[in-house]
């Protein structure tokens, strides 16, 4: 049970009388009154426990789109149902209207909208609603809260995408859709054509030799189409924000563009997110299912406060494949953090792979060492000037050791990386 705020009101009215008249006996009887109002009013109230509660969500939604969330409520009781019913929705789902005013007739039904517009990825659950069945007077009411389950998975926002057009132009121009495409020594078949003196006889097709009754030969093009591993460090360091953002969550946004760009360039792409075991995995998918996948995955990824294992890295690379792929980490660049534990495994790794390491890098380190106006700021100057000269020689070091660095701001890291992709494949090295 609970009283409203007509009944407060109507108590107040009540204490006119009783000091006009004051004596026990007036108390008395506004106070018997009151109960008498009240109980009356519960009783008439349409009992919650009557009531049933269907939810329909959606599956899915973007970051940053809007959802709505639709409650069917029923009453199965003989008395029409006045109701105050909210939804117990996280803050971070952006309920805008989770507590609505409802009137049901008996045995009627009536749907209830809440509009969603979620504040962070992930998956967000809800797992209650509260109806608060009010009586024909208004001053009190009946209250259950009913277990009605539902989640709804919050999809990263992709918003890199908006670089993908001129990326896939650049690659288009690279792999010869709109250049001559160029022949020569490799593994993929590329045409057929009459022998000549100084053909190899291993790349005489007999097949097509005995149809055409003339030697053919085949010819063959560079293999352009490889293997792209992309491993998203989801360790204690991708929990740092930078300019507002996670650093884990920038990641994902780099790994996507990077992603479905090297699938519309015909290479094959696999995904894996670690820490010191794997908490997503992607393997290589049809072209129309990629995206999809990759965002299904993703989506939950949570920063865990743990350090990497590095040293798990390389054997998690080879199960996913055995041949010289292009192998993305996205990680830190903290001096710490890579000397005890990338840097041991990456001369493993880049003597059989292509090693890219991409990091996102704070843009208030180079304002901070430019402000020196006062002392405090020169002390945060002077941090900030050795952060980034630690920096500095961690990417060297990552240098000598024969892998690719991408350190950039968090809005240019995504491009940066695609662009990092596009010259390794104009360059033959993938």
């Amino acid at each position: 049970m609970s009283i409203t705020g007509r009944f407060v009101i109507l108590t107040l009215i009540g204490a006119l009388p009783v000091v006009l008249f004051p004596g026990v006996v007036s108390i008395l009887l506004w106070l018997a009154l009151l109960v008498l109002a009240a109980g009356l009013d519960l009783i008439l109230a349409a009992s919650p426990r009557r009531v049933g509660v269907a939810r329909s969500l959606p599956e899915s939604v973007r970051l940053t789109e809007q959802c709505t969330s639709q409650l069917t409520i029923r009453n199965h009781a003989s008395r029409t149902l006045r109701a105050q019913v909210r939804e117990g929705w996280q803050p971070s789902a952006g309920a805008r209207n989770p507590v609505q005013r409802i009137t049901v007739p008996a045995g009627e039904s009536r749907r209830m909208n809440v509009v969603l517009m979620p504040e962070r990825r992930g998956d967000l659950a809800v797992r209650h609603v509260t109806v608060r069945s009010f009586g024909p007077l208004g001053l009190t009411a009946r209250q259950l809260t009913i277990t009605s389950p539902g989640t709804l998975r919050v999809l990263p926002p992709f918003h890199s995408k908006r670089h993908l057009p001129s990326k896939l132009r650049r690659l288009r121009e690279l792999d010869g859709r709109a250049a001559v495409q160029i022949r020569g020594a490799g593994t993929e078949f590329d045409s057929l054509r009459d022998y000549v003196r100084g053909d190899d006889v291993r790349s005489i097709d007999w097949r097509a030799t005995a149809r055409r009754r003339d030697t053919v030969v085949r010819t063959w093009r560079p293999e352009r189409d490889r293997r792209v591993v992309v491993v998203l460090d989801t360790s204690r360091t991708s929990a740092a924000r930078i300019d507002n953002e996670p650093r884990l969550d920038t990641g994902i946004e780099a790994s996507l563009l990077l992603a479905v760009l090297a699938q519309r360039g015909g290479d094959r792409v696999d995904f894996l997110a670690f820490d010191r075991r794997p908490r997503a995995r992607v393997e290589s998918v049809a072209k129309e299912n990629l995206l999809s996948a990759l965002v299904t995955a993703m989506a939950p990824l949570e920063a865990e406060l743990i350090e990497a294992d590095w040293s798990q890295v390389p054997a998690q690379i080879r199960s996913i494949s055995s041949h010289r792929s292009l192998v993305v980490l996205l990680t830190s660049l903290d001096s710490g953090a890579v000397e005890e534990g990338l840097l041991p495994v990456l001369p493993g790794l880049t003597a059989q792979h292509v090693v890219v390491v991409a990091s996102v890098r704070d843009p208030r380190l180079d304002a901070m060492r430019l402000e020196r106006e006062s002392a405090s700021q020169t002390f945060r100057a002077a941090a900030a000037e050795r952060a980034l000269l630690d920096r500095a020689a961690v990417t060297a070091r990552l240098k000598q050791l024969g892998a690719e660095v991408v350190d950039e701001s968090p809005h240019e890291l995504p491009p940066k990386l695609a662009d990092m992709y596009i010259r390794l494949k104009a360059a033959g090295r993938l």
